[in-house]
């Protein structure tokens, strides 16, 4: 049992790390992209529209998180 406690502690601290907004931001992201793929959007808009959000949500994150 504490191997299977460890491997959780290791991907807990590997997606949340320090800052869960940016982990939350991403999935919010990743969501983003997940609907527009459900909604019928093709493959080349769908990772546009991912990468973007990604790099949106990360950059949001990361400002919120260093300013005063």
């Amino acid at each position: 049992m504490n191997a299977v406690r460890a491997v959780g502690e290791f991907f807990f601290e590997l997606i949340i790390g320090d800052d869960p907004k940016i982990a939350a931001a991403v999935v919010l992201a990743l969501g983003v992209a997940l609907l527009a793929l459900v909604l019928g959007a093709s493959a080349t808009v769908v990772t546009t529209v991912g990468a973007v959000a990604v790099v949106v949500a990360f950059t949001a994150s990361l400002l919120l998180g260093t300013r005063r």
